[in-house]
């Protein structure tokens, strides 16, 4: 009588419940992302709003038109970016000082070049444009207008964010079927092996 490998059994049962759990979390995500992802594309209809006293941490006005006004810069960051044909170069991020009635300030994308050196000319003033989040979730407006000697930065869209999820599910599901037949075939064939 073939004794039942049973611990490599177990094993494999955990890590193929472990997979289809995976699977099972990636179809809820894509369904959270694409709920995400209709918000974000209702908010790029809404008529523009003034920028806010108190900047929300959740995201609600992501990809929401926007103006404020920068009474004056007070520091520029250089950052990686494209401008509206795609171009790679640095985007130039200008942290300004708003006064009481817009709350504490306003970061603002002011355009693009192939330079990372600040603009000089710009002291501030009207900006109208997106409103998007930068890598520490703070968020910024993109200008609609440069700087001079800047061009306009690559505006957001939400089309520009992924939603993989379902991709990620199937391989999970694929990664549980193919342990499943390995394991199958070598459990048959251990079975199948005689004894020395």
């Amino acid at each position: 009588m073939k004794r039942i490998p049973l611990i490599p059994m177990i094993v494999v049962a955990l890590a193929v419940l472990l997979m289809i759990g995976l699977g099972l979390w990636q179809l809820r995500r894509a369904e959270w992302k694409e709920g995400l992802l209709a918000r974000y594309a209702q908010a790029s209809r809404l008529p523009p709003m003034a920028w806010p006293a108190v900047p929300p941490t959740d995201g609600s006005l992501l990809f929401r038109r926007a103006g404020g006004f920068c009474l004056q810069p007070t520091g520029w960051t250089a950052r990686a970016g494209r401008n509206r044909a795609g171009e790679s170069g640095w985007r130039h991020i200008a942290a300004c000082r708003t006064g009481g009635a817009e709350g504490p300030g306003l970061n603002v994308d002011m355009g693009w070049s192939k330079s990372a050196d600040p603009p000089k000319s710009w002291r501030g003033g009207r900006v109208t444009g997106v409103i998007e989040s930068d890598r520490e979730h703070v968020i910024l407006l993109v200008s609609d207008r440069a700087a001079p000697g800047l061009e306009p930065s690559a505006l957001p869209s939400p089309e520009q964010i992924p939603n993989n999820h379902r991709a990620y599910a199937v391989q999970w599901f694929l990664f549980a079927g193919v342990a499943l037949i390995i394991s199958g075939l070598a459990f048959s064939r251990r079975g199948r092996e005689p004894k020395p």
